[in-house]
């Protein structure tokens, strides 16, 4: 019986030791989930390129959104000084119209009326006048007494004052008063554009009577189109006046209209942005007012540590890049990106000692990542 208690003792120390030696072999033989190693082979018929990291100056790209507008000096709203009936126009939304052009005739009896006071105003002066010259020579000559003489001269300059005050109401509704007689007395006026642009609303009907105070028509000229953006607060430190935008729509975002920071708000909103307004190098017609517009401001240039962007990889929504630690093994490390340009993409490490005396790999970044996770599928 002892001796099958000695046995049974020996064979549970050897089993131990096997197990500890097995778990201390698995334990060597586990790869790294940071390390990959490949054979010369392997090397040889990849496209892993390999050198030192560099610093570059690598422009800087605020991202804002932003709104196609006009000044208010190239938008109009097109009234009547004197109510009316609309009577005819042509105009609908998007058409095209040049200065001066007629746009809309109106009608009313009060046009002829002020017409027919503006001549008759006319007619009597002429007597007047007469009157006025013939008392201002009899009060010289102390013929006629001062009162008379200024009775006619409160007249006379009553009726200049009615005429130029007539004529200036002609003027208002677009009727010349010089061409103006008894025989081209008119019932209707006519409403020329003041701009060369576009109809963006038309609101009012045919036969409508309108008031002094309504809107027949909304124009635009988009000649001077400007884009504003919002800038928040934190990034006003990066906006001057004649920097360069680059702005494009998500329609044809390939497609970049270059503009020029021309003014800056003074006023932050509730939402601690601001308006930065900016004009368009050149004018495109296919740029409307109330477009909506992404824009790239180049807002600084730093010295920084960049990477090719083949040498660059993503996995499980973060960034690496892998080191070369020995001949043929190379290890992932975790990285932030910051700028792109030109190929490059700008990294930064939580630890940057001694990052320019290491091998970086700075092509077929992705060739190590698929070997790395095969490797450990198979496992």
């Amino acid at each position: 019986m002892k001796k099958y208690i000695i046995i049974a003792i020996a064979f549970s120390i050897l089993t131990s030791c096997g197990n500890k030696k097995n778990a201390e072999q698995k334990t060597e033989e586990a790869p790294s989930e940071t390390t990959v190693e490949l054979t010369d082979a392997q090397v040889k018929n990849s496209e892993i390129k390999t050198g030192k990291i560099e610093q570059r100056n690598i422009s800087s790209l605020l991202k804002v959104n932003g709104k196609i507008e006009v000044p208010p000096q190239n938008m109009v709203s097109v009234s009547v000084p004197m109510g009316g009936y609309l009577r005819s126009t042509k105009l609908l939304a998007g058409m095209h119209i040049s200065k001066g052009e007629v746009i809309a005739i109106m009608e009313d009896p009060q046009y002829i009326q002020l017409q027919q006071d503006y001549l008759t105003a006319k007619v009597h002066f002429t007597s007047i006048e007469a009157e006025y010259n013939r008392q201002k020579e009899l009060n010289q000559s102390k013929a006629s007494s001062d009162k008379v003489f200024q009775n006619a001269e409160t007249e006379y300059l009553s009726q200049k004052i009615l005429i130029k005050s007539l004529e200036e109401k002609l003027k208002l509704i677009g009727i010349n008063p010089i061409n103006l007689n008894e025989n081209n007395i008119s019932k209707s006026i006519n409403i020329n554009s003041p701009i060369d642009g576009f109809v963006t609303q038309v609101k009012q009907n045919i036969g409508k009577y309108v008031m002094p105070t309504d809107v027949l028509f909304e124009l635009v000229n988009p000649s001077d189109i400007h884009l504003t953006l919002t800038i928040f607060e934190k990034d006003l430190d990066k906006i001057t006046i004649g920097q360069k935008i680059f702005a494009y729509n998500n329609s044809n975002p390939d497609k970049k209209y270059i503009c020029e920071i021309i003014l800056i708000g003074k006023d932050v909103t509730p939402e601690r942005t601001i308006q930065v307004q900016s004009h368009f190098q050149q004018y495109d017609k296919s740029l409307i007012p109330g477009m909506y517009m992404n824009a790239e401001v180049e807002v600084a240039t730093n010295n920084a540590f960049v990477i090719p962007n083949d040498g660059l990889v993503r996995f499980e929504g973060k960034q690496y890049v892998f080191t070369q630690s020995e001949n043929n093994k190379y290890e992932m490390q975790e990285v932030t990106t910051q700028n792109n340009e030109n190929g490059f993409t700008q990294i930064n490490f939580a630890d940057s000692t001694g990052i320019r005396n290491k091998t970086f790999v700075i092509s077929g970044a992705y060739t190590l990542l698929m070997k790395m996770k095969n490797a450990a599928e198979e496992e």
